[in-house]
């Protein structure tokens, strides 16, 4: 089995981070198991230790409460003053002390003799459980009789090792307490060290050395015997003074005794004596061994196997399917279709699996179509052979492009530019209509008429590029600079303010601070809509008084300020009104209306004109907003207005519909049969014939067979839309004119056709004016002729050609029945789309609104709710034919 590189950096990314851990832990758990040992051990010794001092302690204060006890006594208080008699009475005292003195020895065993001594050492009275006679010396004499404790203690140790406890108790006269006390002598009692012998012969561990040392370092009791009588090296007690009463095990190496490694806890007694227990070190650690050996067992089974374990598992569940998505990837680009990837597995692998065999399928398919339709383009145009070669991998490239959906903000933008379209197109198709009646004859209707359709054009162009406004965030809305009339732009606003505020009860006026520039580069459609904001805002929030503007020009920029008096704005709501979704406050939206996004993008629009707005209001006294615009131009003398007599409008007649007669092949592509008709009957008026293409596929072999001066190019079209006919050609070498029809004008789309190479775009239905100036600048002129466009629309064959189409709505409503009874969603929306596009050409509105909304509904493939736009596209063809309903 060939091992990929994949799989040696994956072990070798486990391999670390499964030990590291591992090791880490099984490091603490050696660390933990040493340190709870030493914590235990301490523990154990510790109390260990405190048990064998009290239990010594209790010891040795029983015997000086049994000493003082015995020189309190009354025999002993009345034996003293007949010491220096030599008289019967002295006899009897004496024999009375020596009965006491042997029933303490009898009370208390270890008690091994009892002696009254003078200040100078002689013996009184001695009792001896063994019957010795008295000593004539003590040892540590000198020491006591320096001392002015009353009770003390001395550890004496002979000769063989052996210490023997004495307790002395200073004898007084019986009066002392009265009198400066007389010392008349000692009781020395000599006790055998049965609990201290006991005391250092327990040991809560086994091999642990309990040690009883003088202040010198001696050793007066040991667990070990041989070390009795032994002394231990200065540095050893100097440490173990150091250490008694810390309350820790300490390590050291008792060279004097052995050189085994202990651990030592020492604790002070009194009488300057020291109480050692040490255990050995190894023996400390003896418990954790098992437990470290299993731990460190455990640790690097797990560090060989668990890297194992889990490389295998990631084989099987990743690389495995990996390799083989890889394999079968590599025979799909040697071209080996037929490959397929099993797709039985529930989870994500699976899931990818089906997709590749989803994208193979759709290849195999794909290549087949472009394989059949280059194999029959090559029979008709041989020449072009190499051309369509490198087309066909172009065409695969727009097929993977045209595939991506749209985001779902871009058709929420489209369906609303769509919705308001379509009154706005009959506004200005009436209009235009007016305007070509050479009835009219009044300039002031003709102005007024000339008004409408500019400002509805420019609520058209203002539709358009709300499509935009989604990019002022994102600093990608371009800004279309062109010369701008001041005179027509403020001409515009006056037209459109003065009504509003007349219908008010309100005075408008502006004032002109000269001089003025005659024009300014700017982007006019946003600069009116930055100033009708601001003026309608006035307008609306002033009940009465009037809304005032001047406008002045100075250092570049113009500035134009609006004053109103109306209601007015707080200073603390002030900051607020230039946010998204903002108002003064909340009754505002119900008095008044409005959304709050006006005042936001107006703001932000300024300042892509290269100036701002800024706000000043005080509050039931009015409002002053100051908007700043930069020229960018440089002006002249003669650029600038200096008076209101210079300012006159410059009408410039609407040009009537061309008289000339165009030269020229022109070449139509549109599968609507009614739309083709139109088109024709319009073309027919400047003397042109044209060549009709049924889809894509048909246009690019007319037009490689035939030289043709223009082609008008649909973009939706079955076999083959415009867009890939288009990229076709252009890769072809055809260079000559082609302009898109298509009822999509969305920038977005506008520019997906530019950049497949139209020249221009035609909106649906056609723009009269639009088309002859398209046909002025690709055509010759041949020869002029009367052209009048109201015959066309009231001639008996346009008339017949609308009535042709209306006969044909059922044909089309069946068929569109069919599809969706089939589920036939493709060719489905393809004849939504031809409807759309025909019916708005003939004027029946209602379907071409129900028929773009399906198109839309199957375009985003919601295939589950396309059942109410079906009906929908039903009910308003049936109502057309029902009622009768003739074109708006």
């Amino acid at each position: 089995m060939k091992t990929s590189k994949l799989s040696i950096r994956l072990l070798w990314y486990i391999t670390p981070v499964v030990i590291l851990p591992l090791l880490f832990l099984g490091g603490f758990t050696l660390t933990n198991v040493t340190s709870s040992s030493q914590q235990q051990t301490q523990l154990i010794v510790s109390r260990f230790v405190e048990q064998q001092q009290n239990k010594v302690f209790h010891s040795l204060n029983v015997y000086h409460s049994t000493t003082e006890l015995l020189t309190s006594s009354p025999v002993l208080q009345d034996f003293v003053p007949e010491i220096h008699q030599s008289s019967d009475r002295y006899t009897e005292r004496l024999a009375a002390l020596m009965d006491v003195f042997g029933s303490y020895t009898q009370a208390y065993p270890d008690i091994l003799s009892i002696n009254l001594v003078s200040p100078q050492q002689k013996s009184y009275a001695y009792f001896s459980t063994k019957l010795e006679s008295a000593p004539q010396v003590y040892p540590f004499f000198e020491k006591l009789s320096a001392s002015s404790l009353r009770r003390q203690q001395f550890m004496v140790q002979n000769e063989r090792g052996e210490t023997t406890l004495y307790f002395v108790q200073k004898v007084f006269t019986p009066d002392y307490h009265l009198e400066r006390p007389i010392l008349l002598g000692y009781v020395i009692m000599r006790v055998q060290p049965t609990v201290l012998n006991t005391a250092i012969l327990e040991s809560p561990y086994n091999n642990t050395l309990n040690l009883m040392l003088t202040e010198q370092g001696k050793i007066l009791f040991s667990s070990n015997h041989a070390l009795r009588g032994e002394s231990i090296a200065s540095e050893e007690l100097r440490k173990i003074s150091l250490w008694a009463d810390n309350g820790r095990l300490n390590e050291l190496a008792l060279h004097s005794i052995d050189h085994t490694q202990r651990l030592v806890y020492a604790v002070q007694m009194a009488g300057g004596h020291y109480f050692i227990t040490s255990i050995p070190k190894e023996l400390l650690y003896e418990s954790g061994k098992v437990i470290s050996l299993i731990t460190a067992l455990i640790v690097m089974i797990s560090v060989i196997t668990l890297p194992i374990l889990i490389f295998i598992v990631v084989r099987n569940l990743l690389l495995n399917p990996i390799e083989q998505l890889g394999a079968a990837s590599h025979r799909v680009g040697e071209n080996d279709l037929a490959v397929r990837l099993p797709d039985d597995r529930k989870d994500e692998v699976g899931q990818l699996f089906s997709d590749f065999n989803h994208m193979v399928n759709k290849i195999y398919h794909t290549q087949g179509e472009l394989e059949e339709y280059k194999n029959t383009l090559e029979q008709k145009v041989e020449a072009r052979t190499l051309e369509l070669e490198k087309t066909n991998k172009a065409l695969e490239l727009a097929i993977e492009q045209a595939e991506q959906a749209n985001q779902l903000k871009s058709r929420f933008l489209a369906n609303m530019s769509h919705e308001i379209r379509t009154p706005l197109t009959a506004i200005m198709g009436f209009t235009e209509q007016l305007l070509d009646n050479n009835k009219i004859k009044e300039e002031k209707v003709h102005t007024q008429l000339a008004t409408v359709l500019r400002n509805s054009r420019h609520l058209l162009e203002l539709i358009n590029n709300i499509l935009d406004l989604s990019k002022i965030e994102a600093e990608k809305l371009d800004m279309n600079h062109e010369p701008v009339s001041l005179y027509e732009l403020l001409h515009d606003l006056e037209s459109i303010v003065e009504p509003q505020a007349q219908q008010k009860q309100l005075q408008f006026d502006i004032d002109y601070h000269f001089p003025l520039p005659k024009y300014l580069s700017s982007d006019q459609t946003r600069l009116k809509q930055i100033l009708l904001n601001i003026l309608t805002n006035a307008v609306k929030f002033t009940t009465q008084g009037g809304v005032h503007m001047s406008i002045r020009y100075q250092s570049g920029m113009l500035e134009f300020v609006v004053t109103d008096t109306g209601i007015g704005i707080s200073d603390k709501e002030l900051d607020r009104i230039f946010k998204p979704f903002e108002q003064a406050d909340a009754t505002t939206t119900r008095r008044f209306g409005g959304s709050g996004l006006g005042l936001c993008i107006a703001k932000n629009l300024a300042q892509l004109l290269g100036g701002d707005i800024w706000a000043q209001s005080q509050q039931g006294v009015g409002s002053q907003f100051t908007i700043h615009v930069a020229c960018y131009q440089q002006y002249t003398e003669q650029d600038y207005y200096y008076d209101h007599a210079q300012m006159q409008p410059v009408y410039s007649e609407r040009p009537a519909l061309s008289e000339q007669r165009f030269d020229g092949d022109i070449l139509v592509a549109e599968d609507n049969k009614d739309n083709q008709a139109l088109i024709s009957l319009l073309l027919e008026r400047w003397g042109i014939e044209p060549d009709f293409a049924n889809n894509g596929a048909e246009a690019v072999e007319k037009a490689l067979v035939k030289d043709y001066q223009l082609i008008l190019m649909d973009m939706q079209m079955p076999v083959m839309g415009g867009e890939e006919a288009t990229k076709m050609l252009r890769h072809a070498a055809y260079d000559g004119p082609i302009i898109a029809l298509t009822a999509n004008v969305m920038k977005h789309d506008i520019e997906r056709y530019l950049g497949a190479g139209c020249d221009k775009t035609l909106g649906k239905p056609i723009d009269k004016q639009e088309l002859e100036h398209t046909l002025a600048t690709y055509l010759s002129i041949q020869q002029e002729a009367a052209s009048q466009w109201d015959d066309i629309l009231q001639s008996e064959r346009f008339l017949q050609i609308n009535a042709n189409y209306k006969e044909k709505l059922p044909e089309y409503l069946d068929e569109v029945l069919g599809h969706h009874h089939d589920g036939d969603w493709e060719q489905l929306q393809s004849l939504a789309h031809s409807i759309k596009g025909s019916a708005s050409c003939f004027g029946f509105f209602a379907i071409a609104e129900a028929a773009g909304e399906l198109e839309q509904v199957l375009r985003q493939g919601h295939h589950d709710s396309h059942d109410y736009s079906v009906l929908k596209l039903e009910h308003a063809i049936r109502y057309v034919l029902e009622q009768d309903v003739e074109p708006s």
